[in-house]
């Protein structure tokens, strides 16, 4: 069985006309600054190859265009949907007419990625979610000749939005704590990432201030690795993890509502109810905790993205200004049914 033959590509037509790729492109996009013979001579070698024009290839090669690339760790989490969401809600609005470019990086070396594709073409506009800044990265970007947004993270040099996940955690467990409970499980993600590490503090200086002893033994992961863990598949092994330690844990916060959700199944396959038996609380607040009664820190996540979005545009449009937006998003516990039982006293 033969191959597919490959798709041809913008490069193959400039190379077989005999022409610099922007003539071609300036050809496809029907400019006046191109000779006719020469036109002419470019469309009959399109019509030979069969050339189908890619729309972002082109984006890339015109002048003038608005193309917004959006990078991060995976566009598939229901965290992310609700990021990308609300930057959608915004371009798609704006009376600038442009185009956006997701770049997927994944979790195992998303800096390497990134710089690859990068390298792809010229974008008008770069949006970071979740992606660490190093300061030689933090100089490519400074040299990079349009707006950079971080999303997530803290940085001196551009324009960021992020939460505090220490704080976060930390409502989170007191909210548990305050309802009597004092064996508290958490559930974590697989990897040390900067955002685990601070929900781990927020919720390890919580039982500190209620002077509750850390037992190492409460804090577990599973061991599916897709989206660094942070998945209802690892909120399902860690819970049963968690259910098999003595004396059994009243009370858990997960790292995430997709791990909360994965747990709520296994505290369900185990027979106890939720919250009468154990109580459970998760953080993001994605759409479906709100229908599911799932407890969660809510991180404004859609309108996070809405704001990196409009900041941005305002960037763009004022590419002189030097003030810098530093916004630390407030998180606000959503306390519902999941946690939010109280025992009757008889």
């Amino acid at each position: 069985m033969s191959r597919p033959k490959s798709r041809v590509t913008i490069y193959e037509v400039a190379k077989r006309a005999g022409v610099a790729i922007s003539t071609v492109s300036r050809v496809l996009n029907d400019s006046p600054n191109v000779a006719e013979d020469t036109k002419r001579h470019v469309l009959k070698v399109v019509d030979e190859l069969k050339y189908l024009p890619d729309r972002v290839a082109r984006s890339l090669a015109q002048q003038g265009s608005n193309l917004i690339a959006i990078a991060t760790p995976t566009i598939t989490t229901a965290f992310h949907n609700s990021l990308l969401k609300g930057l959608r809600t915004v371009f798609m609005d704006t009376d600038t007419d442009c185009d956006l470019l997701l770049f997927d990086l994944g979790s195992a070396d998303p800096l390497k990625r990134l710089r690859s594709k990068l390298k792809g073409g010229k974008v008008d506009g770069l949006i970071l979610a979740g992606i660490p800044v190093s300061p030689p990265l933090a100089k490519e970007l400074k040299a990079f000749n349009a707006p950079v947004i971080l999303i997530g993270n803290h940085h001196t040099d551009f324009d960021c939005f992020y939460w505090n996940n220490s704080k976060g955690a930390e409502k989170a467990t007191n909210h548990l704590l305050k309802k009597g409970h004092q064996r508290i499980g958490l559930i974590r993600a697989y990897t040390d990432g900067y955002v685990q590490l601070e929900r781990i503090r927020g919720y390890q200086k919580a039982l500190k201030k209620h002077k509750v002893p850390l037992d190492s033994s409460l804090i577990q992961s599973g061991v599916t690795t897709k989206h660094a863990g942070f998945s209802e598949e690892h909120g399902f092994e860690a819970m049963n993890e968690l259910l098999r330690v003595t004396p059994r844990i009243t009370a858990v916060l997960a790292s995430s509502d997709v791990q909360a959700i994965g747990a709520w199944k296994a505290i369900r396959d185990a027979g106890l109810r939720i919250p009468e038996d154990i109580a459970l609380v998760g953080y993001d607040d994605i759409k479906i905790s709100y229908y599911l009664g799932l407890s969660s820190v809510d991180q404004r996540i859609e309108e996070t993205g809405r704001l990196a979005a409009e900041r941005l545009i305002s960037r763009q449009r004022h590419p002189s200004e030097s003030e810098r937006i530093d916004q630390k998003i407030v998180a606000k516990l959503q306390i519902r049914r999941s946690s939010n039982y109280i025992p009757t006293l008889t």
